[in-house]
């Protein structure tokens, strides 16, 4: 009987260790956090909310703002106007960015051959090389830039990831922080709809 106490006594301690250490990961281990969040995508969490439309105070028209490519060349958004346009703000160090970019490059490949439709993904610290080679890394795709100039609050604030999606017209028509599947369907279907 009290080897079966303390069987269970250690048994105990070993699983409240285990614990410890499952919590300690996913406070200080950013890639142990981008693999939680995705795995929580693939059971049907951070769905965005694609019907919800939304124009923030000022956003009617298509900013005027410069993005730099990795090629060094200035791109204006303002010169996309016509295009439905998908800009995600990142950065290499963020879980839930790092955690939704299978996702959004997903979507790239699906819609990277229609001339209606632009991505970019904006690296928010400004380090183009770092943004490039982690994108190497995984084998991403996705056009990546830098801001040239400030870009407004109604279209990225401070929460990283951001995603906003302007349509034809250049209005603001989706906002999204933090991560979000941008595989789900009824995201490609969004785009597709809007790009028409």
């Amino acid at each position: 009987m009290k080897f079966q106490f303390l069987n269970k006594l250690t048994l105990s301690r070993l699983i409240n260790a285990l614990f410890i250490v499952v919590i300690a990961l996913l406070i200080f281990n950013p890639k142990a956090k981008a693999v939680m969040i995705q795995g929580l995508m693939k059971i049907g969490l951070f769905q965005p909310d694609i019907a919800e439309s939304v124009t923030p105070a000022g956003t009617t028209a298509l900013p005027a703002v410069v993005f730099e490519g990795t090629d060094g060349k200035a791109v204006n958004l303002a010169d996309h106007k016509g295009k439905v346009i998908f800009i995600n703000f990142w950065a290499t160090w963020c879980p839930p960015c790092i955690a939704e970019m299978p996702t959004i490059n997903a979507l790239h490949e699906k819609l990277k051959n229609n001339p209606n439709i632009v991505f970019m993904t904006v690296d928010a610290d400004g380090n183009l090389d770092r943004s490039a080679m982690f994108m190497n890394k995984h084998h991403y795709k996705l056009p990546l830039y830098k801001a040239g100039t400030e870009v407004p609050p109604g279209m990225f604030g401070n929460t990283l990831p951001t995603t906003v999606i302007f349509d034809k017209s250049g209005k603001m028509v989706f906002r999204h922080e933090g991560a979000a599947d941008f595989s789900n369907p009824k995201v490609l279907a969004y785009l597709q709809e809007i790009a028409n």
